[in-house]
């Protein structure tokens, strides 16, 4: 079961990220961890990517450079800053409906176990019902067809 998150600004080269990380869980189910570390893994090959893709946009400038040279890089940084937000914001909106899945689940399991319960108890209840029936039975025994009934 998840309990919360804690959301912290990552600021890698000038650029900043949102990163957010459970503060404890209490499920140790292995569907859940393996959901996580696939969620995890996708989430660091985005950065990963992003990484590369703005570094290498990102190169120091030189004095003597073109000053068209310089109006292009200030065009990509703005483009590819951008696409970082654009990024971010994706991330912060499959982290909530992964939040938004997690609850579901835990009521879909809250659903199933009320469900047995409830079967449970009218299972018990039939063996009940058909115990009583066979004593009333042994007790009552059914009239012979061979055999009138009493007038």
């Amino acid at each position: 079961m998840f309990m919360g998150s804690m959301i912290a600004t990552l600021r890698v080269k000038g650029a900043s990220m949102s990163v957010i990380k459970p503060e404890r869980t209490t499920d140790n189910d292995p569907a859940v961890a393996a959901a996580t570390a696939a969620v995890e893994q996708v989430e660091g090959e985005i950065r990963a990517f992003v990484r590369r893709d703005v570094s290498s946009f990102r190169r120091p400038r030189n004095d003597a450079g073109d000053a068209g040279v310089d109006n292009i890089s200030s065009v990509i940084e703005r483009v590819s800053g951008a696409s970082v937000a654009e990024i971010d914001r994706v991330i912060a909106e499959l982290s909530r409906v992964r939040e938004m899945l997690r609850s579901e689940a835990e009521r879909v399991q809250r659903e199933i176990a009320g469900y047995a319960n409830l079967s449970q108890a009218a299972m018990t209840s039939m063996k009940i019902i058909a115990e009583s029936v066979t004593k009333w039975k042994s007790q009552n025994p059914q009239p012979n067809a061979e055999t009138p009934a009493p007038l």
